[in-house]
């Protein structure tokens, strides 16, 4: 477990970032591509992200350059998501390229110890070899992120519009403590489940704050410096449903058809996790303008809140859309208990 420790001005510095963290995300796609956990998740991207690989001849790389450096594993180097990464990717290889060479040697040395490190990784304590990495790099987010922007930037909307109804209700620390299951607020403490091969830890914020930032890639525990004077950086992850189906009878919202139609239920059953109108359309099988028209009927009966992200309009659940919601799978369940369920 990891122990974050407030005080009233730490409350007063915590922030949630606006965007996905570049060099994070490259990190965590990485451990994807390593691991089955939460493949269900990733599907469509896993297939194009190895298709895009092969086709732009960067499986070589990320075997022998990238994979390396981020084991999925408790510790990788810190240097290689800095904390100013939240500002942009630019921001982000700014700094690490900025890293002072006695650093980079310790943490590679420190990820030698714990997991191994390739031959060469102590190199990237010199300025020539850490640029070329950095090509490496933006290569890489270049073919398995840089496609993937929408859907992303429209799932960390979606998080933050849920965090700010928190933050309206209770203000930081009603935030703090609607995190979700891998968070527990015990005030001034948040307590941060941790992977079980790391030994408990506390973090002291001493005024500093904490940057909260919203992973699309990350799956499980959330993730922070293994350095405490660093800037209090928290990584965590999105929650991530199953896709969207066409609703069956067995289904805990049937009764939503019932009431708005299929095609309006399916809609508020995706913006549940945050939806675009394109993964709407998809979802109920239907046009994009079908599904635009749907989403406008659910809007303008209060089921629904709509904002622009760029090209994309991402749509989410109002409170009053979120308890019709939780009404429909709250009946079936009474329902199922008391034997009352028909699959016909």
């Amino acid at each position: 477990m990891l122990r974050i420790h407030f005080n009233d001005a730490d409350l007063a510095r915590t922030r949630l970032a606006a965007a996905p963290d570049p060099l994070f995300e490259v990190a965590a796609s990485m451990h994807r591509l390593q691991s089955s956990r939460g493949r269900w998740a990733y599907a469509g991207w896993y297939r194009a992200a190895r298709q895009e690989l092969r086709e732009q001849g960067l499986e070589r790389a990320l075997r022998g350059v990238l994979l390396p450096l981020y084991p999925r594993a408790a510790y990788y180097p810190d240097f290689l998501t800095p904390s100013s990464g939240v500002e942009g990717l630019e921001a982000g290889v700014e700094a690490l390229l900025a890293t002072p060479a006695e650093r980079v040697v310790e943490e590679v040395g420190m990820l030698d110890r714990l997991i191994g490190a390739p031959g060469w990784a102590g190199r990237l304590a010199e300025q020539e070899v850490r640029q070329e990495f950095v090509g490496v790099l933006r290569a890489y987010y270049g073919a398995v992120v840089v496609p993937h922007q929408e859907r992303i930037q429209a799932r960390i909307e979606a998080e933050r519009a849920v965090r700010g109804r928190g933050l309206l209700h209770g203000g930081v620390e009603g935030m703090l403590a609607g995190l979700g299951a891998m968070f527990r607020w015990c005030p001034p403490v948040l307590e941060v489940a941790y992977p079980r091969q790391t030994r408990d830890r506390d973090l002291y914020l001493n005024g500093r704050g904490l940057t909260l930032v919203p992973s699309y890639f990350n799956w499980g525990e959330p993730v922070a410096f293994a350095d405490p004077g660093l800037p209090p950086v928290l990584w965590y992850s999105l929650l991530h449903e199953p896709a969207a189906r066409p609703l069956r009878a067995e289904d805990p919202e049937r009764s939503l058809v019932n009431l708005l139609g299929r095609v309006r239920a399916v809609a508020l059953r995706a913006a549940a996790g945050g939806a675009t109108t394109g993964e709407i359309a998809r979802a109920a099988g239907v046009s994009a303008s079908a599904a635009s028209r749907h989403a406008t009927v659910l809007r303008d009966a209060g089921l629904l809140t709509t904002a622009r992200i760029g090209p994309a309009v991402l749509h989410t659940l109002t409170p009053a859309g979120a308890s019709v919601l939780r009404a429909a799978r709250s009946a079936a369940g009474e329902a199922a208990a008391d034997g009352r369920v028909e699959l016909s």
